[in-house]
């Protein structure tokens, strides 16, 4: 039963090992993605389509969320690898396994609260300083789109108007403010706290 039960684990760690770099790959596709999106507008926008310009704010919206969705899923992955390792060594005897570890000192620290995968202080990283630069580059070409599409913004009737700004500013405070709760509050790493404790009785590590 030992021999199944660790053949289970190892092939469960196999698993998360594999999600935790398929996301991280999914992560810069989706990055790749959307900037070559965002740039192709406002090429467009300066091409004479000038409507195209206020698409690019919604979309600099969206890529934060999906990045940030994809940001989700490796946190997931890495939790349950964390765990997986943990139960394994501790039927070794040893710490033979530590990628869980040294994925926590050098890319980003499970368990602390983040502006989802940013930890400033003594744990900020490499990783967490890519994080800002997308965020930024996003947020910025956000911005250069807003300012471009603002006159052509203007013309549109009241009720488009209204709509418009109504529309870009719900979704960023609806975006901050839920991002906040889930990864800044730490709750949803709580959730699968709660959930791994329930089966192992005791926290990561």
């Amino acid at each position: 039963m030992a021999a199944d039960k660790m053949g289970i684990l190892a092939e469960q760690l196999g698993r998360m090992r594999g999600m935790t770099r398929y996301y991280h790959e999914r992560f810069f596709a989706d990055t790749r993605f959307f900037s070559l999106v965002l740039l192709a507008l406002l090429v467009v926008g300066w091409w004479g389509v000038p409507e195209t310009f206020l698409l690019v704010p919604l979309v600099a919206i969206l890529a934060a969320n999906v990045t940030a969705f994809d940001a989700s899923y490796l946190i997931f992955a890495r939790k349950y690898a964390a765990t997986l390792e943990a139960e394994i060594n501790q039927h070794l005897g040893a710490d033979w396994l530590i990628a869980a570890r040294m994925e926590d000192a050098y890319l980003f620290p499970l368990d602390k609260p983040k502006v989802v995968t940013i930890r400033l202080g003594e744990d900020f990283s490499w990783f967490g300083w890519m994080t800002i630069l997308y965020t930024l580059l996003g947020a910025a070409l956000g911005l250069v789109g807003l300012a471009a599409g603002w006159a052509t913004l203007r013309g549109l009737t009241a009720a488009w108007f209204a709509a418009y700004v109504i529309g870009v500013a719900s979704l960023t405070i609806g975006s901050l403010v839920i991002g906040s709760w889930w990864f800044g509050s730490g709750a949803g790493e709580a959730r699968l706290t709660e959930v791994i404790e329930s089966r192992f009785g005791k926290p990561v590590g």
